[in-house]
């Protein structure tokens, strides 16, 4: 019995401990059921999960579908960096999660439109994901196939024509490739316009063809930089979208503080020169 009273004295005190306890009359945020099993359900990462709830709370918390949500907003609810929260925004918006209208995001109520598989833009999964096709390609081929002259010397047989003779040719199936430069363009134009904005540099309305060879300088520095550090490479929107919004930051000369008073747009943050500033910079 001395054991037990002993053992009782050194039990945490509660006093000066703050009571929380969660009630509906504090706020609640009404959410459709076959949305918030689709929520729970999802093979999301853990960051996209967190950013996924915190503008479900943004928007249905405050009895809207859609608001303009700042990063930073989401950053503070989900106790991420600015930039993760970014990332996993963006990647949602990508699998149709989160749906964007102009400067507003919101939870995509038309949940057959997820597109959440093979959607995580993590080096790992990539990595296990080639790895296992490899091996499954390489382990299905028998010795003989791969070590023998008589594979190597096989002759490819020649369809024959209706006529007997063998000048019919076998058409071979085009490959279709996707092209590494495909980008959101409406997505990019956002972005830049909210950058352009807030520092007040030329807005743009379209593409042009000076921008887009700029973008695809950009994604090939960034891949040329991911293959000599070692880093998994982004993919094009995330990347793009990621360097315009945080990577580039416009000098007191592009804003205007120059002789002419000019105002420089997107192509400049696009150079060589400013790309290489800041993908250097890259930890």
């Amino acid at each position: 019995m001395s054991v037990v009273r002993n053992l009782s004295d050194y039990r945490p005190s509660t006093e000066g401990m703050e009571r929380r306890v969660a009630q509906l009359e504090d706020g609640f945020t009404r959410l459709a059921n076959a949305l918030y099993d689709e929520l729970i359900g999802a093979d999301l990462t853990k960051n996209q999960s967190k950013v996924a709830h915190a503008i479900c709370r943004k928007t249905y918390g405050f009895g809207k579908k859609m608001d303009r949500i700042a990063d930073s907003q989401l950053a503070e609810l989900t106790r991420l960096p600015r930039q993760k929260v970014n990332k996993a925004k963006n990647e949602l918006i990508e699998m149709k999660v989160i749906i964007r209208e102009g400067n507003k995001i919101g939870p995509n109520k038309e949940v057959s439109e997820w597109c959440v598989t093979g959607c995580h833009y993590s080096g790992d999964n990539v990595t296990a994901l080639v790895t296992n096709n490899v091996t499954k390609t390489v382990t299905g081929v028998s010795p003989k196939q791969s070590h023998t002259k008589e594979t190597i010397q096989k002759k490819k047989e020649t369809p024959i024509s209706p006529e007997g003779n063998s000048s019919v040719c076998e058409e071979k199936p085009k490959r279709q490739t996707v092209s590494k430069y495909h980008f959101d363009r409406d997505r990019l134009k956002d972005t830049w316009n909210r950058k352009a904005e807030t520092f007040g540099l030329p807005k743009i309305l379209s593409i042009s063809a000076t921008t887009e060879k700029g973008i695809k300088r950009l994604y090939d520095s960034h891949l040329k930089h991911c293959k000599e550090t070692g880093r998994p490479s982004q993919q094009i929107d995330t990347f793009v979208n990621g360097y315009i919004e945080f990577g580039y930051q416009p000098s007191d000369w592009a804003c205007g503080a120059n002789p002419g008073g000019k105002r420089y747009g997107i192509d400049t943050a696009l150079t060589q020169k400013k790309i290489d500033e800041i993908i250097s910079q890259e930890g």
